[in-house]
Order: structure tokens, then C-alpha cells, then sequence
């Protein structure tokens, strides 16, 4: 039970940090997002639940051609002022650009990995 309450406290943690700190500073609330943290979270607590570094190394593998297909995401919030829309018509707009890049990758990429 400890363990479970580790795993959804620690994410909450960093996510209500970075946005206290990008309220301050965007460009230090930015780079505190692209460090992987949930991610070498993730790959920790794999590790210490199943010892299956193959399982890992191909979570690496996905995950590695996963994020540059989920930046899209960014695009309509980068530009929302630009493009002159709202905040939650930039989310909606980069949430399906997102999906439809990984859903894309997902539907014909060949399984090679």
C-alpha cells in the first residue's frame, strides 16, 4: 500500500513543483520539464518490481520513438496568442495533433522494435 501511495504521491510532487516554478520562471519551469523525471521514476520502480531489463530496454526503445511524435502537442500552445485561441481550444488542438502522430506511428509502423 505504501509502495502505491509512493507511486501517485511523488508525480503530484513534481508536477504541482514545476508549475510553482514556472509560474515564477517559464524558462526554469520548462527545462524542469524536459528532464525525464517521471520517466527514471518509472524505469526505477520497474526495476525494482521485476528485474526485467529487457522489458525496460524496450520500454526505452518505444519511449524513445515516442516522445518526438508526442511535440506536436506543443505547437497550438506555443502559438496560441499567434494563431488567436484560447487556452483550452490550444489544449484540444494539441492533444489530437498528438494523437494523430503517435496513432499514425501506431497504425503503420512496422513492429521492429
Amino acid at each position: 500500500m505504501a509502495s502505491f501511495l509512493i507511486r501517485i504521491v511523488v508525480p503530484v510532487i513534481i508536477i504541482l513543483a514545476v508549475s510553482e516554478v514556472s509560474h515564477r520562471s517559464p524558462r526554469l519551469g520548462a527545462i524542469l520539464l524536459t528532464l525525464p523525471l517521471v520517466s527514471m521514476l518509472a524505469f526505477g520502480v520497474g526495476w525494482l518490481r521485476d528485474h526485467d531489463l529487457n522489458n525496460l530496454s524496450r520500454l526505452a526503445r518505444e519511449t524513445l520513438i515516442l516522445v518526438p511524435l508526442g511535440l506536436p502537442f506543443f505547437v497550438p500552445l506555443a502559438f496560441a496568442k499567434r494563431f488567436g485561441i484560447g487556452f483550452w481550444t490550444a489544449m484540444g488542438a494539441g492533444t489530437a495533433l498528438a494523437a494523430a502522430t503517435i496513432g499514425l506511428w501506431i497504425a503503420i509502423a512496422p513492429r521492429i522494435l
